[in-house]
This record gives structure tokens, C-alpha cells and sequence, in this order.
């Protein structure tokens, strides 16, 4: 009875990770992460903490932190950049840059967002920096302010490190927590998943390695990555019916398992989630009322001001509350479309989003006869 006992318990363990961990078993990844964006929650994982060279995922770090530098204010995407003798030798992927070159910060990005341009983001980390060693500097800050805790720089562009040098750790966790922050720069999504973009003039294609740009429905990007030792990795982000995924491949043995694997993921991240519309659309009335002091009326009625729709677990969706945050009241006069406060979807207290609360009325001032009567 107890063998008996033991072969249930073996079959219903192999039963409970698959389809999960099927891949991960079978040695078509290293590991694997899949995490909802807006809330962080993880939806599947396997060795999500294992530190592994995360190849040219690393430019995601590098793009960041250019690209909020620019948020800032520090630099503009217009800035003009040359390119110093250093970057221009360096190898792997790269956009063949030359020694006194000058580029825009726009330019270049979109060289390391579609290209992989290696040599792109060593001219960016200087302009930025001085020095990409010093740039790696602001890079694990950036990492240790974002929770990435199993993650060290070394290099701007994830090459492999040179005798005596060290190599880039990271892992899927810390790859996807990269890419919840990325998702926040709009126009580093739209480079993401440009297929083809002329360079220099038209003299070079920017060619993008991404083998679900074009084929996977609500692709957002991220970043690929490649060397002999980390194997081929895909940090993406996909949005369907308002849900947005982010998925990190790392190990893959091939292109097209990066590829297929990153698919798998995502469809089973998106049939596990499900978008909740609590406000359907702008202009709908807010079932709270705000007290006015002076008004003619004493109470003046709300709309929200955009929809509101969220993603969570589908058996969750029910477990989603609105929060408000209003004042205790208003003073007349107030026009309408007026913005006085907001409603918060959360489950269990966690936020998930917000919308802004408007006055769905003028709020008109109270004469000396309307203060009379209200009493």
C-alpha cells in the first residue's frame, strides 16, 4: 500500500507542473518568469532567481536609465552625441558606428532597442556618464533601487566579459522587473517592435532579431538576447483585451524556441487573466456625492472622467473594490469637468488603477435667501 501510496503521490506531481514547467523539464529553457505588469504578481516561474548571463538584455538597463535621465530633464532625445574611437570598436551586434560620428540620444536609442547595437550604447553611457564604467555605476543603482537583487553589471551591452573581466548576472525575475519599469517609456515600446528602420541616412537597416515581432498579437517589444554562454533569451510584453504580460525566456537552446517558448507562456499567462471594466466609459456617473459649503445645492454629483478597466486572476475578478479619495467637500462656485478627486481599484488593499472624479455640474454659489431656506 505505501508503494501504491507513493505512485499516486509521484503521478499527481508530474500532473500539477505540467503544462507549467513542462518546457523548463524538457531543457527547452534555463528559466522562466511570467508576471503581470500593472500589479507585479508572478503567474508562473521556474528558477525565476537563478543568476545567469542575460546576454544583451542587459541594453534594457542601459536604455532606462538614458530615458530617465531625458524624464528629468538631464538631457532631450534631440542632444547630439559623437562617437569616441572606443565605442566605435566595439564588436558583436552593432550598427558600425565611426570615431567622431554624431548622432541624436533618438537615434541611438533606436539603434539599441532594434538593432542590439552595442556600440550605440557605449556612445550613449558616455555622453551620459563620461565613461561606460561609469554608467555601469548608475546602472546597479538603478538595479539596487528596483529590488533587482540577483543582478550585477558589468558592461553596457551584455557582451561576453574579457580574461579577468566578470560577467553580467541577472535573472528572469530581475529581467522582468526591468521590463514592468521599460513599459512605463512609450517610445521605447514603439522601437521594440519595429521590424526594419533605415539608419544613417538610409546607408544601414536597423534589423530587429525579435522573432515575434509582426506574428504575436499585442507584441510591445522588449529585448532579445544572445551569446554561447547564456543561450538565447526574450524578455517580452504583450498586451490582450487590456491585460499587458510581461514573459522572460533565458536558455533557450534556439532562436525559434525563444520564440515558441515565449509564446506558450504568454497565451497560458492570458487565459489565466481576465479584465475587469469597473468604469465602462468616460462620462459615467461616479455613485458618490460631494457636499458643497455656499452652494445653491448642497451636494453636487460626480462623473469619472476616463474608463477603467483592470487585469486580474479570473477568479478573482470579483474580489475587485473601487476606493474613493474625496475631499469632505467643496466650496462654490466649481465649473463642471472640474477634477476632485479619484476612485482606486484594489484587491485585497493592493492598487491595481486609478481614475480621475470630476464635478458632473457646475456648482453654482448659494444666494442669501438659498442659506435661509436650506435651514
Amino acid at each position: 500500500m505505501p508503494r501504491m501510496d507513493a505512485r499516486i503521490a509521484a503521478l499527481l506531481t508530474v500532473t500539477f507542473l505540467l503544462p507549467a514547467a513542462a518546457a523548463a523539464l524538457s531543457g527547452a529553457y534555463s528559466s522562466a518568469i511570467v508576471m503581470e505588469e500593472r500589479s507585479g504578481e508572478v503567474l508562473f516561474a521556474e528558477n525565476e532567481h537563478a543568476r545567469l548571463a542575460p546576454a544583451s538584455m542587459v541594453k534594457m538597463m542601459t536604455e532606462l536609465v538614458v530615458l530617465e535621465h531625458a524624464a528629468r530633464g538631464e538631457l532631450t532625445l534631440d542632444d547630439m552625441v559623437t562617437v569616441s574611437a572606443r565605442a566605435s570598436r566595439i564588436g558583436g551586434s552593432q550598427v558600425y558606428l565611426k570615431e567622431g560620428e554624431v548622432f541624436t540620444v533618438r537615434d541611438l536609442l533606436m539603434a539599441l532597442a532594434i538593432h542590439s547595437g552595442n556600440d550605440a550604447g557605449v556612445a550613449l553611457a558616455e555622453h551620459v556618464a563620461g565613461t561606460d564604467d561609469a554608467f555601469v555605476v548608475l546602472m546597479n543603482e538603478r538595479a539596487r533601487e528596483l529590488g533587482m537583487r540577483d543582478t550585477v553589471f558589468h558592461s553596457v551591452h551584455g557582451l561576453p566579459p574579457a580574461r579577468g573581466q566578470s560577467s553580467d548576472l541577472s535573472s528572469a525575475h530581475d529581467m522582468a522587473v526591468l521590463g514592468r519599469e521599460i513599459c512605463r517609456h512609450p517610445e521605447s515600446l514603439a522601437w521594440a517592435v519595429m521590424d526594419q528602420v533605415p539608419f544613417r541616412n538610409g546607408q544601414f537597416l536597423l534589423r530587429n532579431p525579435n522573432p515575434l515581432v509582426g506574428k504575436l498579437r499585442g507584441l510591445e517589444g522588449i529585448k532579445t538576447g544572445y551569446t554561447v554562454e547564456a543561450g538565447f533569451c526574450l524578455t517580452a510584453a504583450a498586451t490582450q483585451k487590456g491585460v499587458r504580460l510581461i514573459s522572460v525566456v533565458m536558455g533557450a537552446k534556439t532562436n525559434a524556441a525563444r520564440g515558441s517558448e515565449t509564446s506558450r507562456l504568454l497565451a497560458r499567462g492570458f487565459t489565466e487573466y481576465s479584465p475587469v471594466k469597473l468604469v465602462p466609459a468616460a462620462g459615467d456617473s461616479c455613485p458618490r456625492q460631494i457636499p458643497v459649503k455656499g452652494g445653491k445645492l448642497k451636494t453636487a454629483g460626480l462623473v469619472f472622467t476616463q474608463p477603467l478597466e483592470v487585469g486580474v486572476r479570473k477568479a478573482r475578478a470579483g474580489d475587485v473594490t473601487l476606493r474613493y479619495e474625496l475631499p469632505d467637500r467643496i466650496e462654490a462656485p466649481a465649473a463642471a469637468g472640474a477634477v476632485v478627486g479619484k476612485a482606486v481599484a484594489e484587491l485585497d488593499g493592493k492598487p491595481l488603477g486609478e481614475v480621475p472624479i470630476a464635478l458632473s455640474a457646475a456648482v453654482v454659489k448659494g444666494t442669501f435667501w438659498d442659506r435661509i431656506f436650506r435651514r
